[in-house]
């Protein structure tokens, strides 16, 4: 994120900061879709709830403590403070940062902050309990998003903030380290916690909806442009470069997945379409305003063909994880962030050379440095709170319920009434789809007759 000084309010920067929010926002629903698609039926509403109790949950603390911890000031390096809590005083007119109102700050990172706990449900899809996941979001939010968001995106204006930020002077334009790798790693910890499926590995577990998949990654691509053109917080060349690098590695990344999966199974995939396009958005989100369209290209389909390979690692290594959370937002962090050390040009906005452009290994130290400090607390954070939560109250279900089916054990619904599909081709619709009735008394009468001579 750019730094803030205090400035006039500028209507049109204001205007982008706040259509980004919404764009960024509507990445939650995308989201919803995209994993909802991928699991099987008796499990998709319990997944679209995972990500819908999510926005509840973080807009509540993000409006009590989360944002004053995240940019209230600064502890060290590590964590803001209480000075805001309760949004004390940003409503007020003179309440801006840099040339927005500060409130459209507030909203905006707010999205970042649901999205980035919701990307970890994908990991735990079918076998977890819906308070043991409300818990988890809670506590993981407080604990490990406020302070790593504070670490890598706060600056004070005079020199100081975050430690990453400002210490270790890692890049991270939007969220490659801070959402990414922060998620990624707590998905591998759950996915430990909690075990593998029932019948992982024997059973088909294949997408039940492919449309939905597809059109949750189509919403998550639309919603990107505001993820990381809006973290330019202004209406400029800055936002131009990063929405153009976003699609040119997203589309850069799907040719690079699709490759390797023709290579390897001898067919290119919808569901591999999709996967190609969020690896892309993924590692392209905190390089996006480090490297020129054409590095954008390269990053893009290198993610691509590396994520391709690495969903198939939880096979190898033994570990179940659902919807490849950590193949994709894992690895594809950590792919956009290291590339910045290799791809980053003084050229783009970040204005850092890596290795190719002859500025050194310097700047690949730093991503390296910064996303190891990030991914280790991360996991291990989310498997101490994992594994409290399954001791205590609970969070992964019965082996039976599992096999009944998440929605219908966790909330008594089912995502279609298969039942009343079947009963109305049988009853009363039927008449709808026949043909109009026609005179059939000849037909009748010749019947008759043959029956006569019979």
């Amino acid at each position: 994120m750019e730094g803030m000084t205090l400035m006039e309010i500028n209507a049109g920067d204001t205007a982008w900061v706040l259509v980004s929010a919404a764009l960024v926002f509507l990445m939650t629903p995308g989201l919803a879709f995209f994993y909802g698609g991928m699991v099987r039926v008796k499990s998709v509403l319990n997944m679209m709830m995972m990500s819908a109790i999510t926005i509840a949950v973080v807009t509540v603390l993000w409006v009590v403590v989360g944002y004053s911890l995240t940019f209230g000031g600064d502890n060290g390096g590590v964590i803001g403070n209480f000075s805001v809590a309760g949004l004390k005083g940003l409503i007020a007119p003179e309440a801006v940062s840099g040339t927005i109102p500060t409130l459209a700050f507030v909203a905006f990172q707010l999205m970042f902050a649901i999205i980035t706990p919701a990307l970890i449900s994908g990991a735990i899809a079918d076998r977890a309990s819906f308070r043991g996941w409300i818990v988890f979001v809670a506590l993981w939010t407080s604990l490990v998003y406020f302070p790593v968001a504070h670490a890598v995106w706060y600056l004070d204006g005079e020199g100081g903030g975050g430690f990453i930020a400002t210490g270790i002077k890692a890049i991270d334009f939007a969220g490659g380290t801070a959402v990414h790798v922060n998620a990624g790693a707590a998905a591998l910890a759950l996915a430990i916690v909690l075990g593998r499926r029932v019948g992982w590995r024997k059973d088909p577990m294949r997408p039940h909806s492919l449309p939905l998949v597809v059109l949750g990654a189509g919403l998550l691509w639309f919603g990107w442009f505001g993820f990381n053109a809006g973290s330019a917080l202004s209406a400029g060349t800055t936002a131009a470069v990063t929405f153009v690098n976003t699609q040119v590695a997203t589309a850069a990344a799907v040719i690079g997945w699709l490759i390797v999966e023709r290579i390897r199974h001898g067919k290119a995939t919808t569901l591999g379409m999709a996967s190609g396009a969020v690896a892309g958005l993924v590692a392209i989100t905190p390089a996006c305003g480090a490297v020129t369209p054409v590095g954008a290209l390269i990053l893009g389909v290198v993610a691509g063909g590396i994520c391709a390979f690495a969903v198939s690692l939880k096979y190898k290594l033994g570990f179940d994880d659902s919807l490849d959370v950590v193949g994709v937002h894992l690895v594809g962090g950590l792919v956009g962030s290291l590339a910045i050390g290799f791809l980053g040009s003084a050229a783009a906005p970040s204005a850092v050379d890596g290795l190719f452009y002859g500025g050194g290994a310097g700047q690949l130290g730093r991503q390296a440095l910064a996303n190891l400090i990030v991914g280790v607390y991360s996991f291990v954070v989310a498997f101490v709170l994992a594994k409290l939560i399954d001791l205590t109250i609970g969070f992964r279900i019965k082996e039976d319920d599992e096999r009944e089916g998440v929605d219908q054990v966790e909330h008594a619904e089912t995502a279609y009434d298969f039942l009343a599909a079947g009963s109305g081709l049988r009853g009363p619709a039927t008449a709808v789809r026949t043909p109009a009735p026609v005179d059939d008394a000849p037909a009748k009468d010749a019947a008759d007759k043959e029956g006569a001579n019979a």
